[in-house]
C-alpha cells in the first residue's frame, strides 16, 4: 500500500562495538541515504556513537570516527537530540563485549520509548542488557548455536530480521538493507521502497522470515531429495542424536539404502556425516560461548567429554581446549 509522502523524520544512533561488521552497517546507512535522496529532504538522520567517543575499528581493520560518547547520549535522552531509534552494530567476538554502562544505557533508552535494535550479532548485546527476554530476535546463523545456549530465555531464529514490538534485530550481511526497507515502508509506503530498491540494484524485497543460508540443495551440491531430508532430520537433532534405525524409519528407507545413498552422494557413511555436523556445532559453541567443554559435549550429543575430545581431535587435529585457547589468542591480537 502506498502512503502519502509526508515530512516525517526519524533520527538514529548507530552504536559501534569493536570488531563490528562493515557490510550490515553500510547497507543500513546507504539504504537510508538513498531514501533521503528520493524524498528530497533528510527524513532520516543518524550519528555514530561509541563507549568513550573515540574511533572504533571494524572487523576488517577499518576504523570509523564517531560523533558521540555514551555520556553524550545519556544527556541527549532528555532533550531535542533524543533519537527515535538506537541500533547496536557488532560482529565477531561480540561474546567478549560486556559493558555494564552500555547495558544500563540501552535499558534506559528502551524504557523511555525509544526503538532499540541490532545489526549482525548485536542481539547478543541487547540480550545481555536484558531487553530480549521473552522476545523474538534474529542473529547471524553462525552465532545462533552459542547465542541459544547463552540466552535460553530468548526466542532466537535464523530469520533475516525480526521486529517484536519496539525491538528490531537483523542477522547481518545484507539483511540490514531488508530491515531498513521495512522501516521505510512503515514511514512512507511501498512506492518509496521500490524506488530505493531500483537505486540499490536489488530486484526484490525479502521478507523477515526468508532464509539466511542457501538451501541445502545449493549449499551441499546434493540433488537427491531423500538424502536432503535425512540431513535436515540430522541437523534438527544434534543434542540427542537419532539412531540410524530411527532415521531410516523417518525417511521411509532401509538402513542399507541410507548407507548406499550417503556413500554415493556424500562420500561417507551417514554415521560419519552425522558426527561431523555435531562437531561443527561444537566448534561454534567453543569459539562463541564460555560454556565448559563438558557442557559443549552434552549439547552436541556426546555421552562423555573424553569421547568428545577424541572425536574433535581426529577431525580438527586439535583438542577442544586448544581450539578455545587459539580463539583467545586471536581475540587478543584483534585488540
Amino acid at each position: 500500500m502506498n502512503k502519502p509522502l509526508t515530512s516525517k523524520k526519524r533520527s538514529l544512533v548507530f552504536f559501534l562495538v569493536p570488531n563490528f561488521s562493515l557490510l550490515p552497517f553500510s547497507a543500513a546507512i546507504e539504504t537510508l541515504r538513498i531514501a533521503n535522496r528520493m524524498l528530497g529532504y533528510e527524513a532520516y538522520t543518524w550519528r555514530l556513537s561509541s563507549t568513550d567517543g573515540t574511533q572504533v575499528l571494524s572487523s576488517s581493520g577499518i576504523g570509523l570516527e564517531v560523533n558521540t560518547s555514551l555520556a553524550d547520549e545519556r544527556k541527549f535522552l532528555g532533550g531535542e537530540n533524543r533519537p527515535s531509534m538506537v541500533l547496536v552494530c557488532s560482529g565477531v567476538y561480540v561474546e567478549d563485549f560486556n559493558n555494564k554502562s552500555v547495558n544500563a544505557w540501552l535499558r534506559e533508552v528502551y524504557n523511555r520509548g525509544v526503538s532499540v535494535g541490532s545489526l549482525c550479532t548485536g542481539a547478543h548485546v541487547l540480550a545481555a542488557a536484558g531487553l530480549l527476554t521473552g522476545k523474538r530476535c534474529a542473529i547471524h546463523w553462525e552465532n545462533l548455536p552459542g547465542f541459544a545456549e547463552t540466552f535460553p530465555q530468548v526466542d532466537v531464529y535464523a530469520d533475516l530480521y525480526e521486529i517484536d514490538s519496539n525491538i528490531y534485530t537483523c542477522a547481518g550481511g545484507t539483511a540490514s538493507l531488508d530491515m531498513m526497507l521495512n522501516l521505510i515502508d512503515q514511514d512512507f509506503g511501498e512506492n518509496l521502497v521500490n524506488r530505493v530498491c531500483e537505486q540499490a540494484l536489488t530486484d526484490r524485497v525479502r521478507g523477515p522470515h526468508d532464509r539466511q543460508r542457501l538451501p541445502l540443495r545449493a549449499r551441499l551440491g546434493v540433488q537427491n531429495a531423500k538424502v536432503l531430508s535425512i540431513i535436515e532430520l540430522m541437523e534438527g537433532n544434534l543434542s540427542e542424536p537419532l539412531s540410524l534405525l530411527e532415521i531410516a524409519d523417518g525417511a521411509g528407507l532401509s538402513r542399507r539404502q541410507i548407507e548406499r545413498l550417503f556413500r554415493q552422494e556424500m562420500g561417507r557413511s551417514p554415521a560419519r556425516y552425522y558426527l561431523e555436523i555435531r562437531l561443527d556445532r561444537a566448534r561454534h559453541l567453543l569459539v562463541q560461548s564460555a560454556m565448559p567443554v563438558v557442557e559443549v559435549a552434552v549439547a552436541c550429543g556426546f555421552v562423555s567429554a573424553s569421547h568428545f575430545s577424541k572425536c574433535y581431535r581426529e577431525l580438527y587435529n586439535r583438542s577442544p581446549q586448544q581450539e578455545r585457547a587459539e580463539r583467545k589468542l586471536t581475540l587478543q591480537a584483534a585488540r
